[in-house]
C-alpha cells in the first residue's frame, strides 16, 4: 500500500529558498514606455520579449489601485506617482513583503535624491543617480539594502552632488576623512613629497 505522504512529497515541487529574490526592476512612463529596465535572469532573454512583458504588465496594472499582481507566473509589486510607474518583479513563490521593501526603498531613495519631485522629467535628468541607486539596492537579483538613507548616502559618495546642508554631521565627517586619506595617499606616492614628508615628521636627534 502506498503511503499518502510519500505521494504528496513525491509529487510536490518545493521551491528552495534563494537569495536571488528580484527578477527585474522597471520604471515606465504613463504611456507604458520604458524609462528604465534591469532584468536579473533570463526569464525574458531578448529585448522583444522584455518589451512585450512590459506592455502586458502596464496594461494590467496602470488602472488599478492594488499594489500586487500575479502575471505570467510572476509576482509583481508596483506603485505609481504622477507620470511614473515603478515595478519590482519576483518569482511566483516570492515573499511580497521582500519585493515591496525593494520597491519602497527605490521610490524613497529617488524621492530624496530628486527632492520629492519624482516625475518623468526630473528622473530623465538624473538617470545616473537612478542607475547608482538601483545598484546599491539590488545586485544580480540579490537584495543588498532596504534603507533609503543608506542608499542616498552611498550614491552621494559615488559622485552625486548633495549639498553639505542636507548631509548629517557623520556623513560630512566621513567624506572629509575619505578625502584626507586620498590626498595623503597621493602625497606619499610623489617621490619628492615623500622625502619632504619623512623629513618633517622625522624625530629630532
Amino acid at each position: 500500500m502506498c503511503n499518502p505522504f510519500t505521494q504528496l512529497w513525491g509529487s510536490a515541487k518545493l521551491e528552495e529558498p534563494s537569495l536571488y529574490t528580484v527578477k527585474a526592476v522597471l520604471i515606465l512612463d504613463n504611456d507604458g514606455e520604458r524609462l528604465y529596465a534591469k532584468y536579473y535572469d533570463d526569464t525574458y532573454p531578448s529585448v522583444k520579449e522584455q518589451k512585450a512583458f512590459e506592455k502586458n504588465i502596464f496594461s494590467k496594472t496602470h488602472r488599478t489601485d492594488s499594489e500586487i499582481a500575479l502575471l505570467e507566473g510572476l509576482t509583481v509589486v508596483y506603485k505609481s506617482n504622477i507620470d511614473l510607474f515603478f515595478y519590482v518583479v519576483g518569482s511566483s513563490h516570492e515573499n511580497e513583503l521582500m519585493l515591496m521593501a525593494v520597491l519602497n526603498c527605490l521610490f524613497d531613495s529617488l524621492s530624496q535624491m530628486l527632492r520629492k519631485n519624482v516625475e518623468r522629467r526630473a528622473l530623465l535628468e538624473n538617470m545616473e543617480g537612478l542607475f547608482l541607486a538601483v545598484d546599491e539596492i539590488v545586485d544580480g537579483g540579490v537584495i543588498l539594502e532596504s534603507d533609503p538613507q543608506q542608499v542616498v548616502y552611498r550614491v552621494a559618495l559615488r559622485g552625486e552632488d548633495v549639498p553639505y546642508s542636507e548631509q548629517t554631521v557623520t556623513q560630512v565627517s566621513t567624506t572629509a576623512l575619505v578625502t584626507s586619506f586620498i590626498s595623503a595617499y597621493y602625497i606619499v606616492q610623489c617621490g619628492s613629497c615623500a622625502i619632504t614628508l619623512f623629513t618633517l615628521y622625522s624625530p629630532e636627534t
